[in-house]
């Protein structure tokens, strides 16, 4: 057999990796590197920088005491090389290998880089399918081929068909496929939300942060009251943990906002899953068997397994479908920087400033918050999607190109024109009001439409429509809204372009807005 070596990236932390399913433990040698290629090509924050590291360490750790022949890479070695391919060159300068075997990567750019590798390192390099994931790149291409639109929905139930869950025969438990409609409710006052799971740091995690604070200082976020899971064993007790307490009310308030409850009913596993600590079919199954056991209700076990199976597995494959023409997508051409206020929170916008708090101070936040808050103003703003792509991309835990493009890209900024998504997800103040508390602690009154104390989201969202008539009025599923905009005076248009320059001019002056 010939002498491996297996390099392990950050995000495939699991003991069932492919390059990993044949390592020889008496002449195989798995290769882990803190790079400082990865960890500052955007400027990740702190405490991704520090889930990654200290996982790592600890799975290396883990397959050390197991027997196998580690070779780890810290981020403050003196001999660090700085990247994964200069590593994987010195490994290969300093003990006699064979082969170079490695797991396909998460992202785009890392798999061309690795696609050079052989021809420069004069050594076969063996790339393997990641079959963490539940469809294949190519079986998602095969789905995709011929379709005129990708929507998530269809490629779900072929997936619920496949792997027969929640399915009685063949059709889905309880004659629906999707309970979205059921998953919208607003949370009620003095709801009891329970406290997330949290693991004190240990030695390994407490070096790490103590790293982060010395060498990544400039990066975003906050380093402090780290408390997030860095083992398989800690990060299946948080799924778990899920199931028990959270899982009953996710489906009912799964889109809800609360003022200082930036963790609210979701299951805070896409950390783990991401990064291999878990595994999504585990988890799908968890859920499942607690509808099967009568511990959870339908709407809510369906609601997350259609986020695991349904738009985790299709946001993966739309990405490798559509790579790399998909980076470079903008359909409603939009030019804005990113407004300075993502960075320091210092906006009057009350729902913004609470969903940019959070990610700084927990690298997360949900999705109703990442799409109809944070998204849903970037939208209406018009910012860059390349400014969009790397601002999520840095602030969150959970965040990789394959994950976070097609969101930002496709769901939140409408800039592939309608692949993912059939409509733009833009919203104006009244359904922030709906699903969370945050406009009764505004500065701005969500109840007026026009002048300087209309809350923004107001006429931004009719500016939206009217700037973007031209590509956007033909969409069904903007009928009403453009049918309103028609119907209104031309003294109200007035009003609406009037308080949106005088905003925008604000905006682009870093005015506090």
């Amino acid at each position: 057999m010939p002498r491996s070596l297996r390099l392990v990236l950050a995000d495939q932390l699991s003991r069932s990796l492919a390059s990993l399913r044949e390592c020889d433990k008496q002449q195989d040698i798995i290769l882990f590197a803190e790079v400082r290629s990865e960890a500052t090509y955007v400027k990740h924050h702190k405490k991704k920088i520090i889930l990654l590291f200290s996982a790592m360490r600890h799975f290396a750790n883990e397959l050390k005491d197991d027997g196998y022949q580690v070779r780890y890479i810290k981020y403050d070695d003196d001999a660090n090389a700085g990247s994964f391919k200069q590593e994987v060159s010195l490994a290969l300068s300093e003990i006699e290998l064979d082969q170079v075997v490695l797991t396909h990567p998460g992202e785009y750019r890392v798999l061309e880089d690795m696609k050079s590798w052989q021809d420069s390192l004069d050594t076969p390099v063996i790339i393997v399918e990641d079959d963490r994931f539940l469809s294949s790149i190519n079986n998602f291409a095969q789905w995709a081929e011929g379709r005129k639109q990708l929507r998530m929905e269809y490629f779900y139930r072929e997936m619920r068909k496949s792997m027969h869950v929640l399915m009685e025969g063949k059709e889905p438990i309880g004659g629906k496929w999707n309970y979205d409609s059921a998953n919208r409710k607003s949370l009620p006052k003095d709801t009891s939300i329970p406290e997330p799971k949290a693991f004190p740091p240990d030695k390994i995690t407490k070096d790490v942060i103590q790293l982060v604070k010395r060498e990544f200082d400039d990066h975003f976020g906050s380093a402090d009251n780290f408390d997030m899971a860095v083992t398989r064993e800690q990060a299946l007790e948080i799924a778990e943990c899920f199931v028990q307490e959270r899982l009953e009310n996710f489906g009912d308030y799964q889109d809800a906002m609360a003022q200082g409850e930036p963790w609210m009913f979701h299951s805070h596993i896409s950390f783990y899953l991401n990064c291999g600590l878990i595994l999504p079919k585990e988890v799908i199954q968890l859920a499942e068997n607690a509808y099967l056991n009568d511990k959870a209700p339908l709407n809510s076990v369906e609601g997350f397994i259609r986020q695991v199976l349904g738009w985790r597995e299709y946001v993966r494959g739309l990405y490798w479908y559509k790579m790399p023409d998909y980076k470079d997508k903008n359909f409603l051409d939009a030019k804005r920087k990113l407004p300075d206020f993502f960075w320091t929170k210092q906006t009057k916008m009350n729902c913004l400033h609470q969903c940019i708090s959070e990610t700084s101070d927990n690298a997360y936040a949900h999705h109703i918050q990442r799409l109809m808050v944070l998204g849903n103003f970037m939208l209406l703003a018009g910012v860059h999607p390349d400014e969009v792509n790397e601002w999520y991309l840095i602030v969150y835990a959970d965040a990789y190109e394959w994950v976070e493009m097609p969101n930002v890209t496709g769901m939140i900024l409408f800039a592939d024109g309608g692949l993912l998504a059939s409509k733009p997800y833009a919203a104006s103040g009244s359904y922030i009001n709906k699903m969370s508390d945050y406009c009764q602690h505004c500065h701005y009154s969500v109840k007026e439409k026009n002048g300087a104390q209309a809350c923004p989201f107001n006429y931004l969202y009719w500016d939206f429509l009217d700037r973007n008539k031209e590509k956007l009025g033909n969409n069904p599923r903007l009928g009403m809204p453009y049918r309103t905009l028609n119907n209104m005076t031309d003294e109200k248009v007035r009003h609406i372009k009037r308080d949106s320059d005088i905003f925008f001019t604000a905006l682009d002056a870093n005015e506090e807005v």
